[in-house]
C-alpha cells in the first residue's frame, strides 16, 4: 500500500495527508476547492518548515514530504490508484454518508474506506456501501503530525482483516492506536465534549469567568490548555456538532449542549477559525501560541 488518499484538505485532512507523506506514502489530497487545497498545502508547508526550524526533519525531508502529496478537485481522479481512502470532511451525516457512496461507486473493489469521524456511527457510515466489512473509523487526534493517538472504530461488519490491518498501518506512521467500541462519541469525544460542555455551563451559569475556569482546570487537574481555550482550538460548531450526536444516540439530556454553546456558533463565534469564541484571536497571537503548544 503506497497510495492513499485523504478526502477534505481542513484541518484534520491536511494533518493527516502531512503524516502519511511524511512517511513516504503517496498522498492524493482531494478537495472540491482549488483554494481550499492551496491553503492546506500552505498549511502542511508551514508546520514542516517549523519542524525544520526545530531541527526535528531537514529540508530534505520537507522537500520530499511535499512532493508525496497531489492535489485533486475531483473525487473519482483522487481515489482512481488508492488502496485507502481516509475522509476527514465535515463531522455532518449527510456529507458522509454522499461521500461513502460515490468511494464505493468509484473506488476499486479491494479499497479500504475509513472515516475520520470524530462522533459517528461507523455501522452507520458503512451501511451507505456495499462493502461495509472494508469501512473503518480512523479517529485521529489534532494536530495530526504531534498527536500519537488514533482511535480505531469497527462497525458492525468490519473485518478483522482490515482491522487488524490499520492498527499496523497506524503503527508505521508512529501513531499509538487504540481499539474502541462504535458508540456515539467513541472514547474520546464522549469524555472530552461532556467535560467541555459542563464548563460552558459553569461559564453560563456564572460561577467563574472564562479566564478562571481554564486556569482551575490546568493549574489543578494539570491539563495543557483550558476546555474552553480547547474548544476554540477544536471548533465551536465541532463541540456542538458532536455533542449533538450524543445526544441523539444515547437519548440522554446530560449530552445536550449548553444553550451558549448554541448561541455562540448561531452567532458564527466558532473560536480559532472564525477569529472569536471563547478567546478573541483577531488582534492577537493566541491562535498562533496555541499552534506552537503541540508543536
Amino acid at each position: 500500500m503506497k497510495n492513499i488518499a485523504v478526502i477534505g484538505a481542513g484541518t484534520m485532512g491536511n494533518g493527516i495527508a502531512h503524516t502519511f507523506a511524511q512517511f513516504d506514502y503517496n498522498v492524493q489530497l482531494i478537495d472540491v476547492s482549488q483554494k481550499a487545497l492551496d491553503k492546506g498545502i500552505a498549511t502542511i508547508t508551514k508546520n514542516l518548515g517549523r519542524m525544520v526550524a526545530k531541527e526535528k526533519i531537514s529540508e530534505e525531508d520537507k522537500k520530499k514530504t511535499l512532493a508525496n502529496i497531489t492535489t485533486y478537485t475531483s473525487i473519482k481522479e483522487g481515489v482512481k490508484y488508492a488502496s485507502l481512502v481516509v475522509e476527514a470532511a465535515t463531522e455532518n451525516l449527510v456529507l458522509k454518508s454522499k461521500i461513502f457512496r460515490e468511494l464505493d461507486e468509484v473506488c476499486a473493489k479491494d479499497t479500504i474506506l475509513a472515516t475520520n469521524t470524530s462522533s459517528i456511527s461507523i455501522t452507520q457510515i458503512a451501511a451507505e456501501t456495499n462493502r461495509a466489512d472494508k469501512v473503518i473509523g480512523m479517529h485521529f487526534m489534532n494536530p495530526v503530525p504531534v498527536m500519537k493517538l488514533v482511535e480505531i472504530i469497527r462497525g458492525y461488519n468490519t473485518s478483522d482483516e482490515v482491522t487488524n490491518f490499520i492498527v499496523d498501518l497506524s503503527k508505521k506512521i508512529q501513531k499509538t492506536p487504540v481499539e474502541v467500541n462504535d458508540y456515539p462519541g467513541f472514547v474520546a469525544n464522549r469524555i472530552l465534549m461532556p467535560m467541555i460542555n459542563e464548563s460552558i455551563e459553569t461559564l453560563y451559569n456564572g460561577v467563574a469567568g472564562v479566564a478562571e475556569i481554564d486556569t482551575v482546570m490546568k493549574l489543578g487537574m494539570a491539563h495543557p490548555m483550558g476546555p474552553l481555550q480547547l474548544a476554540d482550538f477544536i471548533g465551536l460548531d465541532v463541540c456542538l456538532s458532536i455533542l449533538n450526536v450524543m445526544h441523539t444516540g444515547f437519548k440522554n439530556p446530560k449530552y445536550a449542549p449548553c444553550p451558549l454553546l448554541v448561541n455562540m456558533v448561531m452567532a458564527g463565534k466558532l473560536g480559532v477559525k472564525s477569529g472569536e469564541g471563547f478567546y478573541d484571536y483577531s488582534e492577537n497571537k493566541k491562535a498562533e501560541e496555541i499552534t506552537k503548544m503541540f508543536s
